[in-house]
């Protein structure tokens, strides 16, 4: 069993970004808007700080209230689509539930969408001419190549269906020529997928959901989940000290595949930069 380290990935691209990000005209300029005080929200807007700030990014956080008007943080969202100096923004998820998600993501010009969740990006990628894809699945199809795991022909089982993570991880592996198997809650008998998984992927937020039974021998599993157990301790989707046993190669949590995600925004707003500057139209 090998662990697939992010930490390690993360940090050799993060070598190789900031020389590139040192012979440009300008730092790349990346905002999050933040609305209300999920406390989940509050940890990731500080990752993305730091990370932003490690790399010499121009970085912007806009907080607002939690009863702030759809149309105030639309208004927001135009300011940055025109902000010359901002060249990739996101909205902090979860936001309150009088905001519509959908109106609010298709808002942002697509060029500067780093997390990849415009109708136009999300359409781009199921036709494989992607401009940005979201942060979570292109970290894992990093993370596989950095470990010249093979995806070409090999029996990929997604476990989770979300926007963010089940359905773009989908179509990158399925253009990677992997025959793949979305799964969800409707999934009847999960088990009988997850057992003759080559490659497993876990997104489902259910502490220890997957057991060493519901693998076979040298899978490789990538647990995108992670979860507080009352004790205060961290833990993915899958039971990492039963599955191990089984892996061939596996995503610790923390240290896996949020490192990559993490990695993947520092990428997409430098690509973003790129694409603005070369005004890339479809």
């Amino acid at each position: 069993m090998e662990l697939l380290d992010g930490k390690r990935v993360k940090k050799e691209f993060f070598e190789k970004l900031k020389e590139e990000i040192s012979k440009l005209d300008r730092a790349p300029g990346l905002a999050v808007i933040q609305v209300g005080n999920d406390p989940a929200s509050e940890v990731y807007v500080r990752q993305k700080e730091k990370m932003a700030n490690g790399l010499g990014y121009l970085f912007k956080h806009i907080k607002l209230n939690e009863d702030v008007k759809e149309e105030e943080l639309l208004n927001i969202i135009d300011e940055l689509n025109n902000d010359d100096n901002i060249d990739g923004f996101l909205v902090q998820m979860p936001i309150p539930k009088h905001i519509n998600p959908y109106v609010v993501q298709n808002r942002i010009n697509y060029l500067k969408d780093v997390d990849g969740l415009t109708d136009i990006n999300m359409g781009a990628l199921v036709h494989n001419k992607e401009f940005l894809v979201a942060c979570t699945p292109q970290g894992i199809m990093d993370l596989l190549e950095y470990y010249n795991i093979d995806i070409s022909g090999k029996n990929v089982v997604i476990v989770g269906r979300s926007d963010l993570v089940g359905k773009p991880l989908a179509s990158l592996m399925t253009n990677s020529n992997a025959t793949v198997s979305l799964c969800h809650s409707k999934t009847n008998n999960l088990k009988s997928f997850t057992k003759r998984a080559d490659i497993l992927v876990v997104a489902v937020g259910k502490p220890n959901f997957i057991k060493k039974e519901d693998v076979k021998n040298n899978a490789v599993i990538i647990d995108v989940g992670i979860n507080r157990l009352s004790d205060g301790s961290l833990c993915g989707d899958v039971d990492f000290e039963s599955v191990k046993e089984k892996a061939s190669f596996i995503t610790p949590v923390p240290g896996g595949v949020g490192q990559m995600t993490v990695m993947e925004l520092a990428k997409n707003t430098y690509k973003a930069y790129k694409l603005l500057k070369t005004n890339v139209k479809h």
